[in-house]
């Protein structure tokens, strides 16, 4: 088997939207999906196989019956599935957070950390983000700031739009603004701390809970510098067009547009993720041929095969 269709872990959260419930029709007792984690391995949303032998069962449990060796060379020695990828609608705004870096992480959450970048998919008129700080400060200051009410006269406030790629490496202290759909690679972890969350209450009449102290531990303070082109250019392919969006040491993210009929590779040195932004066609490797329609995951484990995709499609490929 070398085509899985993967069901995603659905998540509402109080800043979600309805644009991603149309998509999936699991969704029909959520008030909204703020997001789907579309390929997961992790404890906290597990996403599912739907076809198959292992029809049913979680990507963790596929993962840990084919063996590490279907992860591919580059995932050697790893214990566990090393990304997360989502669709995430945000109605409202998001905390102002940080993630750790890995060294942090494992030594005081028994998590990984979280290095993460975002394709914005798209953005209402002036929507925004927060990325970093608009100067140096320091972390004294990042503290005092937090307590005193004055954290957003030092953010860094970004308007986005469709087609974006914002990279955000752990430390980086960022939000997603409001009226913003995007795709998100990062590092397989949930660990998340809040700063700042506007005073919101849940449906529970509770505040969430903020982790200042290690935010400002974790937190790069120098001045960010904003670029969120792509790291490649736009390169026609026979039947389409391809771009690189981020390579990075976890991932390396590429936006595929199909016209009609090309092939991509899988390889050995990594499993291959596809997921569907637009459009609808179908994948084929190894014989077996998929249909898919937006919103679709595609997981194929590391061989050495053709990838022949078909249609018109715009999908995001990622890989280690």
């Amino acid at each position: 088997m070398k085509l899985f269709s993967v069901k995603p872990s659905l998540k509402e959260i109080i800043w979600g939207g309805k644009k991603l419930m149309e998509l999936y029709p699991d969704s029909v007792s959520m008030a909204n999906i703020a997001e789907a984690w579309v390929l997961s391995g992790h404890k906290d949303g597990h996403s599912v196989v739907r076809n198959g032998e292992y029809a049913g069962r979680t990507l963790e449990e596929t993962i840990k019956s084919m063996g590490p060796e279907c992860l591919g060379t580059k995932a050697e020695g790893l214990t566990e599935f090393p990304l997360l990828i989502k669709l995430i609608d945000a109605k409202d705004k998001l905390s102002v957070q940080v993630h750790p870096d890995n060294a942090y992480a494992r030594e005081f959450e028994n998590s990984n950390g979280k290095t993460e970048a975002w394709f914005v998919l798209d953005a209402e008129e002036d929507a925004c983000i927060v990325y970093g700080f608009n100067r140096d400060i320091t972390k004294e200051e990042f503290k005092d700031r937090i307590k005193n009410g004055s954290l957003s006269e030092v953010l860094n406030t970004v308007k986005v739009k469709r087609g974006d790629v914002i990279y955000l490496p752990s430390g980086t202290v960022h939000a997603i603004g409001s009226g913003i759909l995007l795709a998100e690679v990062q590092q397989s972890s949930n660990l998340t701390y809040r700063v700042y969350d506007y005073d919101r209450i849940d449906k529970n009449g509770c505040k969430r809970e903020l982790h200042i102290d290690k935010a400002v531990e974790v937190a790069n303070t120098a001045k960010a510098e904003a670029n969120f082109e792509p790291e490649g250019e736009r390169s026609e392919i026979c039947g389409g067009c391809k771009t690189l969006l981020k390579k990075s040491e976890y991932f390396t993210m590429e936006l595929i547009e199909v016209e009609s009929r090309t092939e991509e590779y899988a390889t050995e040195e990594s499993f291959t993720s596809f997921l569907v932004l637009e459009g609808s066609g179908a994948v084929g490797c190894g014989g077996e041929v998929m249909p898919v329609k937006r919103g679709d995951s595609i997981f194929i484990p590391a061989c050495k095969d053709k990838i022949a995709l078909a249609g018109r499609l715009k999908l995001l490929k990622t890989t280690l």
